[in-house]
């Protein structure tokens, strides 16, 4: 396993551009299913588990054509069935969670899938019964086969109406995809509506989709026969930005974040600003100036700043573990709120051997004293259990007194592009390990 090696203290100039948005790549990636037509996607993280979930494409029968490492071109003219029942496939697709997008597709196009155990960060439970429960509602029928689930809608699939019993992401973007080429009109209520959602809906409809109330929880697709090919541009990664933000102030540096896509970072923004973190907005770039220190607010009636998770428009959980480790040299004290996941907090234990004064309530919520810069964080060694809790050590690790080791950085890897390469051109000392 690779380890990251971290000299900390220094401070970071210069800019940075964020890369193509993870989470949504995986969906867009899956809809190159529902045509047999090329579909040309820019703007792509050359990340571990974008490039994964392509090499399982390729493997499914999916001409794959890579023109460079950000941009690729998908067409999906012929499925390899029988390749879903092999081993191979079920190992590959275990360690993706966005494999599971593969299904919506497939039963929309083909009347059949194959459902594996799905992977993904070890974080707690991260039930499927909303993409389970919606498709079988439009018509789909689970049989337990080995080491995955076999899924068919052997009369095709029909529009319904359904309530989802939470706002997944994924769920969402699997049923909508199935909807598009089901029979008659499909009401989806409750549906997430996150911008990579929003997007996933944008593309479709350049395809031919019929999708009513985009940007809403409440969406209507009338099912249509047949899709064609389309080029696509992802966002930014707003989890590359946020954590961006939270180097820039952790480390006391003058940044400024590239092309961030603003107007699709809903509150993020906000939320770092509460943290007490200056920031000005110059067209589409976010410019974080040197600060000393960074004061959090308290509320109007005197009670502590607390920053909860919550479906989009709240704020995303995949910030959280950046807002945590940040409120850690801030002036005051930050009660973090992780309501989405059970395990996503286990992380601040290293923290805590840094120097940090945190104090673990529960697995859901911690509370942050903040130093105040008065006490530097110093060097330890650690292991990174998921992507963002290996990025929030990584950020805790740049501010640290002295050379912190950090392994297990194949789980950073996985949902940030040459993140090494990248702090290095900004000033940071972090050498690779293999």
């Amino acid at each position: 396993m690779g380890k990251f090696k971290i000299v900390g203290g220094n401070k970071l100039h210069g800019s940075i551009v964020p890369q193509g948005a993870k989470n949504e790549a995986m969906q867009i990636i899956c809809a190159c299913l529902l045509t047999e037509e090329k579909v040309r996607i820019t703007n792509l993280p050359n990340i571990v588990d974008i490039n994964n979930l392509i090499d399982l494409m390729k493997d499914m029968g999916v001409d794959v054509e890579r023109t460079t490492p950000n941009e690729v071109s998908l067409q999906a003219k012929d499925i390899d069935f029988s390749y879903f029942e092999t081993e191979d496939f079920s190992n590959k697709a275990t360690r993706l969670r966005g494999s599971v997008m593969i299904l919506g597709p497939m039963l929309a196009r083909f009347g059949k899938g194959f459902l594996p155990k799905p992977g993904g960060d070890k974080i707690g439970r991260r039930r499927l019964d909303t993409h389970i429960i919606g498709l079988q509602k439009l018509g789909a029928t689970f049989e337990n086969a080995n080491n995955y689930q076999k899924v068919t809608a052997s009369n095709g699939l029909k529009g319904t109406y359904m309530l989802l019993d939470e706002a997944s992401v994924t769920g969402t973007a699997n049923i909508i995809m199935a909807a598009v080429m089901a029979q008659g009109e499909t009401t989806i209520f409750n549906a997430a509506c996150e911008p990579y959602i929003v997007q996933l809906c944008r593309m479709l409809t350049s395809m031919g989709a019929k999708i009513n109330g985009i940007g809403s929880n409440l969406l209507k697709i009338e099912g249509v026969e047949k899709l064609s090919g389309t080029s696509h541009r992802l966002l930014a990664d707003m989890i590359e930005v946020g954590s961006f933000i939270g180097m820039a102030a952790m480390t006391g540096s003058e940044l400024t974040i590239k092309d961030a896509g603003i107007k699709d970072l809903g509150i993020i923004p906000d939320v770092f600003r509460r943290l007490g973190i200056k920031m000005e907005f110059r067209g589409d770039d976010i410019y974080i100036p040197e600060q000393e220190h960074y004061e959090v607010e308290t509320f109007i009636d005197g009670s502590i700043l607390t920053v909860a998770d919550a479906p989009w428009p709240g704020f995303t959980p995949d910030l959280i573990s950046i807002v945590l480790v940040v409120a850690t040299q801030a002036k005051g004290t930050v009660l973090i709120h992780q309501k989405m996941f059970e395990s996503r907090l286990f992380f601040v234990d290293k923290l805590i051997d840094m120097g940090a004064q945190i104090i673990l309530c529960d697995p859901h919520r911690a509370t942050v004293v903040g130093l105040d810069r008065t006490q530097q964080l110093h060097a330890v060694k650690m292991v990174s259990p998921d992507i963002r809790a290996g990025v929030a050590l990584l950020i805790a690790a740049l501010s640290a007194k002295g050379e912190s080791t950090i392994e297990n950085i194949e789980q950073i890897d996985r949902g940030y592009q040459n993140i090494d390469e990248r702090l290095r051109a900004l000033g940071a000392d972090i050498k690779r390990i293999d």
